[in-house]
């Protein structure tokens, strides 16, 4: 068993890295900033820093959680931990389950902090394990926040994969009352409703990681691993990311929220905040540019993410991070469509739509 969940471990980096985004639409397109002519204030004066879990970052951008756990998978923590170092990022390792129990992996989740020892930094475990394992995870990595990922619809697709989940909803308030530390629902690629915020608020938990589709799809990876023909309709289940994160955001939750799920650039990132998001979470895209263009062009994309999320703010009137939130947005298409539908706080002046 343990053999075959390092095997597991490696070909979910490799097929990550082999399949494409999607099928379905993140709908980061159908969101449309709205340009301010009258600039109101210098380049140099805007602030890109934010304060989140009360460490403070000068981006307000996570590199969300892709790996560890098996021999090798350390670089990947190492050079993530040391962009996030560098740059001033939080940073989500990979699910820490197995380590908790396999002591001889923890060492490829521990270099972060080591790397990193005053950084944001988030553990990361399934919802669905008992509490004890989840408070090892957060002590393992000294750990400012903790993960619980929601991956029903991996599970579901992978053939050793969970088929138990009623105990979720309670276990996920047993491991908020036991933690030191906030803890985050992340959905791994197919969205949160407003139904479900709703519920996880009232569990206790501090953020939502909203997770859409569009984006980096288990399901696709674990068909590339296993072909099962009659799950391909999976490939297109969930709730496009910008609609997940606008149904979050229509509720007002005094929660903290990440969107995330196919963000590729600083642009989405911006239209992200701009409809409520406090940070955005980038995974895919960070191992796509690591493997191709190495550590070098891991740094190039930050930095051009840095200078690009200042331009945009200077454009849109947005001195600091929380302004961002004051930039009009216009949403049309398929989004739209979606919002009308769905977004209780959807229609008025807030998205353009009077």
């Amino acid at each position: 068993m343990d053999e075959q969940r390092k095997k597991r471990k490696l070909e979910h980096l490799h097929y990550a890295l082999q399949t494409e985004p999607g099928p379905l639409s993140t709908g980061w397109d159908d969101l449309h900033l709205v340009h301010q002519a009258l600039l109101k204030t210098d380049l140099k004066d805007v602030d890109t820093s934010i304060t989140l879990f009360n460490k403070k970052l000068a981006l307000p951008l996570i590199i969300n959680a892709m790996t560890g756990g098996a021999k090798g998978l350390e670089k990947y923590n190492r050079v993530f931990a040391e962009i996030a170092y560098e740059f001033g990022l939080g940073m989500a390792v990979g699910s820490q389950t197995a380590a908790v129990h396999h002591k001889a992996e923890v060492y490829t989740f521990q270099v972060v902090r080591k790397v990193n020892p005053q950084g944001l930094i988030f553990a990361n475990v399934s919802a669905g394990v008992n509490p004890e394992t989840a408070l090892a995870a957060v002590e393992m990595i000294e750990a400012d926040a903790l993960q619980l990922h929601l991956n029903g619809v991996q599970e579901l697709v992978m053939k050793e994969g969970d088929r138990e989940f009623k105990h979720w909803a309670l276990n996920i308030e047993k491991i908020c009352r036991l933690v030191s530390v906030p803890v985050i629902i992340k959905e791994v690629g197919n969205g949160i409703s407003w139904e479900i915020a709703k519920k996880l608020c009232e569990l206790g938990v501090s953020g939502i990681d909203t997770g859409g589709s569009g984006g980096t799809n288990f399901a696709s990876i674990e068909l590339a691993r296993n072909q099962r023909k009659n799950l391909e309709f999976l490939r297109f289940w969930g709730i496009p990311s910008a609609a997940s994160l606008l149904e979050v955001c229509s509720l007002n939750l005094a929660v903290t929220i990440i969107a995330s799920g196919g963000i590729t650039n600083s642009l989405e990132a911006m239209k992200a905040l701009a409809v409520g998001a406090d940070a955005v979470g980038i995974a895919g895209k960070f191992l796509q540019v690591f493997a191709q263009e190495g550590e070098e062009g891991l740094r190039k994309f930050i930095c051009n993410f840095s200078d690009e999320l200042r331009l945009m703010m200077l454009l849109t009137g947005a001195q600091n991070v929380a302004d961002i939130r004051k930039v009009p947005v216009v949403i049309t298409g398929f989004i739209r469509e979606w919002c009308e539908q769905r977004c209780e706080n959807y229609g008025g002046e807030r998205y353009g739509q009077k």
